[in-house]
């Protein structure tokens, strides 16, 4: 059995004791154990701003862009180790696995292109110039500059590389060290993904450390130049937000969170048409990629009333497709969750739900599985809801089953008021809309849109070139207000503002002008 080790202070080291577990999730095989304890992360974090903060700040964009393209080629070189690792850690059919790691090399190599694109620069001018005063003489401009701390970048258990990378490369590029912290029960993917970087000597001494296993007093030791990068869940963010280190120091906080998205089909929709079928198409992924275990993932489909029988039984004739089981099994289709406590939590969350919903899919009674040892893994069917009461109470608005689950919602037509029904979940990361009516289109995302990140809008326009609302682009901003966490990562350009300070300088117009160019 491996014991996974931490990376810190530039050197490898073990914890020293009380030990947790890492499993297969389709097998409750032990794969190995990881520790924190003895590792004085007051250290760790003085390390990484000391000697990685130094060392990066100092390389310009082109630079940092030229260490982001070889750490994506690393993943890509090592693509089929990884894709192994997240098939029996994480209980990722060999699909699901690609997803993560591919969306991770994909991520770094675009902000490595955004590296080369700004060029031999250490600083951004941010907006445009402006003349102060009656004088053209007095002038001003902003720039943004990297914080001198740390990013602790805290990821969830679901995308242990591409988790990694979201955060990684927009930090790095901004010029800040990252010191990495991943949820346990997916630690592997996360272990070997450091070990091949570190291993390859292509990031600055200090710009990368690694905790493997719990964070201990971690979050105690931030100050008020560095930044926590969070995924998880709202109650996990909010205690750390709340957290007297960074209320005290007034840290800065990027936090995704939960998010119960949504579907809407537009009444018009052609039932023969490509819209339709990426409507079909979109849910049936959502609800079994990763098991259903992205923050990305449709939760609600909201159905026209004289819709909704068919799209049920379009859904469940796909359902009844999947093949549970264990991934390395021929055939199977969609794997476990990730742990007994998830199971357990996505139990109790569909009991919930039926409250407010008649089951049209799906078996909560455990089953032995293709590929599995009997009565062992965390397996349960995707299971399709309908609801049956009024959607203005409902707890369906208000509780994320993360997993393979979805409630079809039946609405009346009307674009306004269904965008208001899917505002009810509070803030979401993503609203996808079906429809190939501008104005149908037009009045929902205007009134979606406040109370979401990112809105997709899924037509036979882009029916062959989409990969549906699930899949995050670099380009675009990730993350949404409210009950989603407030934050927002990724986005091209302005995924490096989480990191950098921004500055108005004010002065000689031609001083600044030739000191702060931006060129």
């Amino acid at each position: 059995m491996e014991t996974l080790q931490s990376y810190v202070n530039s050197q490898w080291r073990h914890g020293d004791g009380e030990w947790e577990d890492v499993l297969n999730p389709s097998t409750e095989e032990v794969l190995a154990r990881t520790s924190t304890r003895g590792i004085d992360m007051d250290a760790v974090l003085h390390h990484a701003r000391s000697v990685g903060g130094h060392t990066i700040r100092n390389m310009t964009f082109a630079e940092r862009g030229e260490m982001l393209k070889a750490v994506a080629q690393l993943i890509h070189q090592n693509r089929e180790e990884l894709i192994h690792l997240a098939m029996i850690n994480a209980g990722n059919t060999r699909s699901d696995a690609k997803f993560d790691i591919d969306g991770a090399s994909g991520t770094l190599a675009y902000y490595s292109s955004l590296g080369k694109k700004i060029g031999n620069i250490r600083y951004l001018v941010d907006g445009e110039d402006e003349q102060l005063g009656r004088d053209a003489r007095f002038f001003g401009r902003h720039i943004l500059t990297p914080l001198r701390g740390a990013v602790i970048a805290v990821n969830a258990y679901n995308f242990p590389a591409w988790g990694f990378a979201e955060k990684a490369a927009a930090a790095w590029l901004a010029g800040m060290p990252v010191v990495v912290k991943p949820a346990v029960s997916t630690a592997l993917v996360a272990a070997k993904l450091i070990r091949l970087v570190v291993e390859a000597k292509i990031v600055p001494d200090g710009a990368l450390s690694f905790i493997a296993g719990p964070p201990g007093t971690l979050v105690d030791h931030i100050k008020t130049q560095d930044v926590l990068a969070f995924t998880g869940s709202f109650r996990t963010g909010s205690m750390l937000r709340n957290s007297a280190s960074i209320t005290e120091h007034n840290v800065r906080v990027n936090m995704e969170a939960d998010s119960i998205n949504a579907a809407v089909l537009d009444p018009q929709t052609d039932l023969d048409s490509e819209t339709y079928t990426v409507f079909i198409n979109d849910v049936f992924r959502d609800m079994t990629q990763k098991t259903g275990q992205k923050c990305t993932a449709i939760r609600r489909v909201f159905v026209p009333d004289s819709l909704v029988e068919v799209v049920v039984e379009d859904l469940v004739a796909r359902l009844k497709t999947v093949v549970v089981g264990n991934p390395l099994a021929d055939g199977v289709t969609m794997g476990p969750l990730v742990s007994q406590d998830q199971r357990d939590r996505v139990l109790r969350g569909v009991a919930v739900l039926q409250r407010h919903a008649r089951t049209a899919f799906g078996n909560l009674t455990s089953r032995d599985r293709i590929g599995s040892p009997p009565g062992r893994g965390y397996f349960v069917d995707p299971i399709l809801l309908v609801a049956t009461t009024p959607i203005q109470t409902s707890e369906i608005h208000h509780l994320e089953v993360f997993g393979p689950v979805a409630t079809v919602i039946p609405y009346s037509g009307n674009a306004e008021h269904v965008a208001n029904d899917v505002a009810q979940s509070a803030g979401g990361l993503v609203v996808s809309v079906y429809s190939d009516d501008r104005r149908f289109i037009e009045e929902f995302v205007l009134n979606a849109a406040p109370y979401h990140g990112r809105i997709y809008i899924g037509n036979s326009k882009v029916a062959d070139v989409s990969l549906g609302p699930g899949a995050v682009p670099p380009q675009l901003i990730h993350g949404g207000p409210g009950r989603a966490g407030g934050g927002e990562e990724l986005g091209g350009v302005r995924g490096l503002h989480h990191f950098m300070q921004r500055t108005a300088i004010q002065g000689y117009r031609p001083l600044l002008e030739k000191c702060f160019s931006g060129e």
